[in-house]
C-alpha cells in the first residue's frame, strides 16, 4: 500500500510539473482570464496541445491501470489498487499545483478534468470529493476482501 501511495504522489508531482510548464511556455497567454469552460477550451484549442493533452491522459489511466495489476493479485484487489491511487494521484495533483502555482485558489474555482473523449469541466472541489471516494471505496474493498 504503501509503494502505490508513494507511486500517486510522484505521478501527481508529474502531472502538475507539466501544467507549471505549459503555463511558462504559453506565457503570453494572461492564465488569470480563464474564467469559464470556454475560455479553458479556447486556450487547449488555440495552442494547439488538445491531442497531446489527451494522449498524455490515456497514459496516465495506462500507468494508474499497470501499478494497479501489480498491487493486486485478484480482479477486486487490482481494481481497489487502482481507485486508491486514482484518488491519492488526483488529490496530491492539485496540492502540488497550489504548492507551485497558487492555483487553485479556492475549491470552487473551475478546471478541465479531463479531455477524453471531450473536455469534462467543473469546479475543483467535485474531483476532490470524488478522489476521497474512490480511495474510501478502494480501502472498503480491500478490508472486505
Amino acid at each position: 500500500m504503501v509503494v502505490l501511495a508513494i507511486f500517486a504522489v510522484a505521478m501527481a508531482y508529474v502531472e502538475a510539473m507539466v501544467v507549471v510548464y505549459l503555463r511558462r511556455l504559453l506565457p503570453l497567454y494572461d492564465w488569470s482570464r480563464i474564467s469559464s469552460y470556454g475560455d479553458l477550451c479556447v486556450l487547449v484549442g488555440n495552442s494547439g496541445i488538445r491531442w497531446s493533452e489527451q494522449t498524455r491522459e490515456f497514459a496516465t489511466i495506462v500507468m494508474l491501470v499497470s501499478v494497479a495489476f501489480f498491487f493486486g493479485k485478484n480482479m477486486r484487489e487490482r481494481l481497489a489498487g487502482f481507485l486508491i491511487a486514482f484518488g491519492i494521484w488526483d488529490i496530491f495533483y492539485y496540492i502540488f499545483l497550489y504548492l507551485w502555482l497558487r492555483w487553485p485558489k479556492n475549491l470552487l474555482e473551475w478546471d478541465i478534468l479531463f479531455l477524453i473523449p471531450f473536455p469534462w469541466v467543473s469546479p475543483v472541489i467535485v474531483p476532490v470529493c470524488i478522489s476521497l471516494v474512490m480511495i474510501s471505496s478502494g480501502l472498503y474493498m480491500l478490508k472486505d476482501g
